[in-house]
């Protein structure tokens, strides 16, 4: 089982964000001996802006970009479990990993995560952080991944914080141990690929690569 852990933070490795992750990471290790963890901190990454060229829709996942934002995807793609943390900047996630998931449009558009659990971590100074989990709780399912919880909060309130991150590394492997459905999730990703069945299908020239995803997971 691999789990992978993206870290928005400018802080890197002395993150409080992603001290919150590892102790959810931590407790999934030790309820899950074949565990195998990454830890992916963006701060150290070239990680450049979109151009919006459409060639990742044209040839899936092919980007003219010369940076580290291919083989990160890579990654996403083959763990079984991915968590997100980023600190909370003017109400949103950090611009490093908003600058990343720009860059993974076709994870939304052909729900590329389909069968992959997730989690999300965030912390704030003080203000409003509730957002961010939501933001990346809709990220994670339109990519169809099943989004099994998120901790956030002010730092104020870090050691209460660290006993919940603790307890949704529980959750997690819990999951993924009985292979738990979230029904409504489920029915979210289902009227999410009815609207993409009639936009891709329109697309099919433009987003040539997307369609023959489609048609091979046969949805079209």
């Amino acid at each position: 089982m691999k789990i992978l852990c993206i870290s928005g933070s400018p802080r890197g490795k002395q993150s409080n964000t992603f001290k919150l992750a590892e102790e959810a990471l931590n407790e999934i290790k030790l309820q899950c001996t074949d565990a195998e963890a990454k830890c992916i901190h963006l701060a150290d990454k070239d990680i450049r802006y979109c151009i919006g060229c459409g060639l990742c829709h044209r040839n899936l996942l092919q980007c003219p970009i010369k940076d580290e934002v291919s083989n990160i995807l890579q990654n996403i793609l083959e763990c079984d479990i991915i968590m997100f943390a980023s600190p909370v900047y003017i109400n949103n996630v950090s611009a490093q990993l908003k600058t990343l998931l720009d860059r993974s449009s076709p994870f939304i558009h052909c729900q590329m995560l389909l069968g992959k659990y997730g989690a999300a971590f965030a912390t704030s100074g003080g203000g409003p952080h509730v957002m961010v989990l939501d933001y990346l709780e809709d990220y994670m399912v339109s990519c169809g991944v099943q989004y099994v919880g998120g901790v956030s909060g002010p730092m104020s309130e870090f050691d209460a914080l660290k006993e919940k991150a603790k307890a949704l590394g529980g959750q997690i492997a819990e999951a993924v141990r009985e292979s738990k459905e979230f029904s409504d999730q489920l029915a979210t990703m289902e009227i999410r690929r009815r609207f993409f069945r009639d936009v891709i299908s329109s697309r099919k020239e433009q987003w040539a690569g997307e369609y023959e995803y489609w048609k091979e997971k046969g949805w079209l």
